[in-house]
């Protein structure tokens, strides 16, 4: 096994924080890397024992500084905060430094079905990255997620209220996975890079439909939560990236084969969505 800190990029967000939690569950050295060191969340990760560190997207000579002497790093580009291109440009710069920095293995995250040509923007700007990996000599590994558990928490206000808003019928399936997975599956990589180099792997943990959600979330909360069903024309009203994301998940969805996925890796403790709202909606 390799000696070294593993770089995380990210590491006060919602992926990269995952990473950190799983990372130093295993007692395994991290480098959080982040923008703001002297924010709050980076001093919680510095309390934590990680070693944290400047480091931005858009600056690849900071991700070199960042990944130099790194055993691996974990690396997400986000398009959320500046567009497409400029996501494209963050993956760019990452590979461009772990190869500056003779990085030995790089994690990659990207997003389940980027790699079928959806038309999906925040998609295609990830399945761009993974293809500069391709060609760049690297050891890497593509982790490539479906729909988080996590996400519905955009909409508390809704889930107290009684409302679980989707764009997808209440009867249809929508694979997802708990953010503590991807971490606790990273972690798996970190640990075992041989047996995952040039691998884009996707991940899910549950495919319930927006009825069974409901239900889960209400038995967590102690309250009746019905499913609502949300026209994808209204999404694409707001945003033709999250329209295109919809309209894919309903039209095709993604296609991951989760028993195969928690046979080949029994070591982590999937989590299913009844288990993730009970022990998130219980402290609600």
């Amino acid at each position: 096994m390799m000696n070294g800190s593993v770089a995380v990029l990210g590491a006060t967000g919602g992926q990269g924080g995952a990473v950190v939690d799983a990372l130093l569950a295993e007692e395994l050295p991290v480098r959080a890397v982040v923008r703001s060191p002297g924010s709050e969340r980076a001093q919680a990760l510095r309390r934590r024992g990680a070693e944290v560190v400047a480091g931005d997207l858009r600056d690849a000579e900071s991700l070199v500084a960042a990944f130099t002497g790194a055993r691996a790093a974990f690396a997400v580009t986000t398009p959320f905060e500046e567009g497409i291109d400029a996501e494209v440009r963050q993956g760019r710069a990452v590979v461009a430094a772990a190869g500056g920095a003779r990085l030995p293995y790089l994690v990659f995250s990207s997003v389940a079905g980027a790699d079928r040509e959806t038309g999906v923007p925040h998609f295609d700007s990830k399945h761009r990255t993974e293809g500069l990996l391709h060609e760049s000599g690297l050891d890497w590994t593509v982790v490539a997620p479906t729909y988080f558990f996590d996400n519905i928490l955009g909409d508390t206000e809704g889930l107290v209220a009684g409302r679980l808003a989707l764009p997808l019928e209440p009867q249809q399936r929508l694979q997802q996975v708990a953010r503590r997975d991807l971490g606790a599956f990273v972690a798996h990589l970190i640990q075992n890079p041989e047996a995952h180099i040039g691998r884009r792997i996707e991940l899910a943990g549950d495919e319930p439909t927006p009825t069974e959600m409901a239900e889960d979330v209400g038995r967590a909360l102690g309250r009746k939560v019905r499913p609502v069903s949300v026209p994808v024309s209204s999404v694409y009203a707001a945003s033709e990236d999250m329209g295109a994301m919809w309209d894919f998940l309903h039209r095709q969805g993604y296609q991951v084969d989760i028993a195969a996925l928690k046979s080949s890796y029994p070591d982590v403790n999937w989590t299913s969505f009844a288990s993730w709202s009970s022990e998130t909606f219980a402290r609600a």
